[in-house]
């Protein structure tokens, strides 16, 4: 059930692959990382390997592969063959399969094309990473996207159905789309969903204006709005997993720490409600 049992994924966006944030994250119960190939300059998976094999497989890893080296930075692609071998690569640099591989944010090579060659393209890739799970390159496969709004425009019913699916979360996704992911969702049927950026890659400022407090049963006022955020994020869309990128380990402390608060569901309904209205007005 989406929203069941929620944990937290730890996220390496940006993150300075420093090791004492990963034996931070596994004191505090954190054991699920989450990597992609283009971060930390394309080098993730081998800093990873050469600073933290021997933590590697204590956690569950999930990486994400569509984004190649090229001489403006980085270029993306769909191609089959290309996501092939990065898997393949991804396995070699690590030193081990991961657990969960994810095709990163496909809507940036689908952006422009008609359904029935966006539906061909991503229908391949999906195949693709299918393929690869299949013949234990990596446990399960699954797509991680920013915006869904091109995936959903391009049908993807019958197309290979994801283990896993992983979108933006949070109190600053907007009404159009959640109402994307859900549609998604329901289209689908992924075997299950995690959530990211549930802070919006910042905008602390936000919170002093917003207090998520009183979606939580009880209201928890010893709980930070900060922390109240993070644990309706997992509701906005519902998620089983969050993924967080911190270098802190206090902060990962306190995100940790609002594991255990119950959210309100009939608020969060009662505030999606008003925004639809808000949108209709």
């Amino acid at each position: 059930m989406h929203g069941a049992d929620p944990h937290l994924v730890l996220g390496l966006h940006r993150s300075r692959h420093h090791r004492d944030i990963l034996t931070a994250a596994l004191d505090l119960g954190v054991t699920a990382l989450d990597t992609a190939a283009p971060y930390l300059g394309f080098r993730s998976h081998a800093v990873l390997a050469e600073t933290a094999a021997d933590l590697l497989p204590k956690f569950a890893l999930s990486t994400k592969v569509g984004f190649f080296p090229s001489a403006g930075g980085a270029e993306h692609s769909l191609d089959p063959v290309r996501l092939r071998l990065a898997v393949e690569r991804a396995a070699r640099e690590l030193g081990r399969e991961p657990d969960t591989v994810l095709l990163h944010n496909p809507e940036r090579s689908l952006a422009g094309l008609s359904t029935p060659d966006g539906r061909t393209l991503l229908g391949n890739a999906c195949a693709a990473l299918a393929d690869a799970a299949r013949d234990g390159l990596c446990g399960a496969w699954g797509v991680a996207s920013w915006d869904t709004r091109s995936l959903e425009m391009v049908q993807v019913d019958d197309l290979p159905s994801p283990d896993l699916l992983m979108v933006r979360a949070g109190f600053l996704v907007g009404i159009d789309l959640l109402d994307a992911i859900n549609v998604l969702r329901t289209a689908w049927q992924p075997g299950e969903t995690w959530g990211m950026s549930p802070f919006g890659g910042g905008h602390r400022k936000v919170w002093e204006e917003i207090d998520p407090r009183p979606f939580l049963r009880p209201l928890h006022e010893d709980l930070s709005r900060t922390q109240a955020a993070f644990r309706v994020s997992f509701h906005l869309p519902s998620a089983s997993a969050m993924a967080v990128g911190t270098d802190d380990p206090g902060h990962l402390a306190q995100l940790v720490q609002t594991l255990g608060a119950e959210v309100d569901t009939a608020a969060v309904s009662q505030y999606l409600r008003a925004l639809h209205g808000h949108r209709q007005s």
